[in-house]
């Protein structure tokens, strides 16, 4: 396994890392169809995870409505000191009008929750799940820096926001000298690839590390699924889009992408999965990539992506078939990018 430094902070995580969505949940629909993992395959999963290296696990309030962290603080155990945890908070945890957002109250509420269910004094990185429009900034990141002064948080991190958000939180905090955010989680794969246009520029121009959600764009990119529809894995998300389509992709143009997934893994003799997941790797900016299994046998073939190099034929071929056009204002830039060189255009 190799490591790399969370944003700047000097703590090394793993290149892989676990997710905990498909812990718990069996009498949940959605989180059933994720995974609905019972203790023992729980154990099994967290088990081969730490044993291959990986040493950040990244779990959420809101999965299986907190049964995920149960099970997985119970799997940490004595191997707790060993990883970096971190978890998540915003979605609603309860029937009432304050058991979501980012207000104070239901910040200092959903920490103490989460330790409770983790089973651990503190949370090496704690993460807002999604923006909230109602409640200011400030409030959330002056509740936040309160847990980092009491021991009971190590680092701040957030999930889901554009980059003007981040950049103003991280403005709003160096103002008021209070714990900025080390890292954001975001969606990115083959399938995904807007973050490159305004996200991953400003995490590394603030030096913001880059945690990836869904790397497989629900399971699509494993190549379960066939252009005909067949199905070889009815594990894959999108084997019944009809119950979860999430994240959202262009069927059509994910089929093109996943031909030429296909023809790299053939030249490697791996896995699609293995493949995408390599490709991320090799993306500017990307600290970290989360996957999450049902079956050891799965975790070890995507943790083996960290060993597989991808030749410059193989990157250049992948980034032709899933490359966006670029947005404005990013054209315009760079098209003028050029006269500003010795000897350039005037």
């Amino acid at each position: 396994m190799k490591y790399r430094l969370l944003g700047r902070t000097g703590v090394w995580v793993s290149e892989i890392s676990l997710g905990a969505m498909t812990f718990g949940g069996q009498d949940h629909q959605l989180y059933r169809q994720l995974g609905g993992l019972g203790a023992a395959d729980v154990d099994r999963i967290v088990g081969t995870a730490l044993d291959a290296g990986i040493n950040f696990v990244d779990t959420a309030d809101v999965y299986s409505d907190g049964e995920s962290e149960e099970l997985l603080g119970r799997a940490l155990g004595q191997r707790r000191r060993d990883v970096v945890l971190a978890t998540k908070l915003h979605a609603p945890t309860g029937p009432g009008p304050n058991d979501n957002g980012l207000s104070r109250l239901h910040v200092m509420q959903a920490l103490e929750d989460s330790l409770r269910r983790l089973d651990t004094d503190h949370i090496d990185l704690y993460q807002i799940h999604n923006f909230d429009h109602l409640t200011p900034l400030e409030e959330t990141l002056s509740a936040l820096d309160d847990a980092v002064r009491q021991g009971k948080v190590r680092y701040i991190g957030c999930a889901n926001l554009a980059a003007w958000q981040i950049s103003r939180a991280l403005g709003i905090s160096a103002r008021h000298h209070l714990a900025g955010f080390v890292s954001v989680q975001a969606y990115y794969s083959l399938l995904g690839r807007d973050v490159e246009r305004d996200l991953v520029p400003m995490a590394e121009a603030e030096g913001v590390g880059v945690t990836v959600w869904s790397p497989l764009a629900g399971g699509f990119l494993s190549g379960k699924v066939t252009r005909g529809g067949a199905v070889s894995d009815a594990g894959s998300r999108h084997a019944h889009p009809e119950h979860f389509d999430f994240p959202p992709i262009d069927v059509e143009r994910g089929h093109d992408v996943l031909d030429v997934v296909r023809a790299v893994a053939a030249r490697h003799d791996v896995s699609p999965a293995r493949v995408s997941l390599a490709w991320l790797l090799a993306q500017r900016g990307v600290t970290s990539v989360i996957v999450g299994a049902r079956k050891p046998e799965q975790l070890t073939d995507n943790i083996a992506a960290s060993e597989l190099t991808l030749t410059e034929q193989d990157l250049a071929e992948l980034d032709a078939v899933s490359a966006l056009p670029p947005a404005y204002p990013n054209w315009i830039q760079e098209a003028f990018a050029p006269a500003r060189l010795p000897g350039g255009a005037h």
